[in-house]
């Protein structure tokens, strides 16, 4: 079942996807008189709560300087991946591609869809840092924005992705003595809308569509006819291609099909022959 190993980099790209949501908040220091003294970018790390809480409030050695992370700061983490059965999409299906190859495709079927389960923190020392942060992301979601990744560029596969935003809550970690260090927690709960794809597959083109057309005796039943008719005609389905690279449905005009490739802009040529005459209609 697993033969074929592949890897796309989709949950790395969700993560950076995610990330890059918030990469670009800035806050500003204001005095009395409300003249803006300075700019403060806030830093977003990729980290699990507990680790950052410790680099944030729980340093040993907090009075050295170096020793704890300047606030305000973010981090974000995974939390749960879930099957999307909502999103479920036709499994036999598949999106195909140009190959180096000219006489084969690339193709790749559906994808299985999942919902990603994404926690922002947001560190502050004091309560109004952490509103200027939040009042910079509450606006964008209502309750969900939507980006657009470039998810599978073997495919040229381009999707838009919702980020719903869940839930949001408050803690203040300060609850020692003096000398430890304040940390209010904002917590955002998010929900991406992701998709996960299969391995990407080769085929030969399929240049020649034949079908076959029986015409079975009113006399008989369907169930009779079956395996007992001849057959009355056959048609074939070839692209036409002219020597000008122009698409054409008559077969008088078009080059050998053997030529043309798949990403020429060919047209249809459909011709039946009379398995008995062989003339053609």
């Amino acid at each position: 079942m697993f033969r074929q190993a592949f890897y796309f980099s989709t949950i790395r790209k969700y993560v950076t996807l995610f990330g890059t949501l918030f990469d670009d908040i800035v806050i500003t220091r204001t005095n009395s008189t409300g003249t803006i003294l300075k700019f403060i970018k806030v830093p977003i790390t990729y980290s699990p709560k507990e680790k950052m809480l410790a680099r944030v409030v729980m340093d040993p050695d907090q009075t050295r300087l170096s020793s704890v992370l300047p606030l305000p700061v973010m981090a974000f983490e995974t939390t749960n991946f879930t099957y999307d059965g909502n999103r479920k999409l036709n499994t036999i299906r598949r999106a195909a591609a140009s190959d180096t190859d000219p006489n084969k495709l690339k193709y790749q079927y559906n994808p299985v869809a999942y919902n990603i389960g994404f926690r922002l923190y947001v560190y502050v020392k004091n309560a109004e840092d952490g509103t200027k942060i939040i009042e910079q992301i509450l606006p964008y979601f209502t309750p969900d924005w939507t980006t657009t990744i470039h998810l599978i560029p073997e495919m040229d596969i381009t999707l838009d992705i919702p980020v719903i935003l869940n839930s949001i809550y408050q803690e203040d970690s300060y609850s020692g003595g003096f000398n430890e260090r304040q940390a209010i927690i904002w917590t955002l709960d998010f929900t991406m809308k992701g998709y996960f794809y299969g391995p990407v597959r080769k085929a030969a083109i399929i240049k020649f569509a034949n079908t076959v057309l029986y015409a079975p005796n009113p006399e008989d039943s369907i169930q009779n006819s079956i395996g007992n008719t001849d057959a009355v005609a056959y048609t074939t389905t070839q692209p036409g291609l002219t020597a000008n690279g122009q698409p054409t449905s008559t077969i008088q005009n078009s080059i050998n099909p053997n030529l043309i490739t798949a990403t020429s802009d060919f047209g249809y040529i459909q011709y039946t022959t009379e398995p008995l005459t062989g003339n053609t209609a």
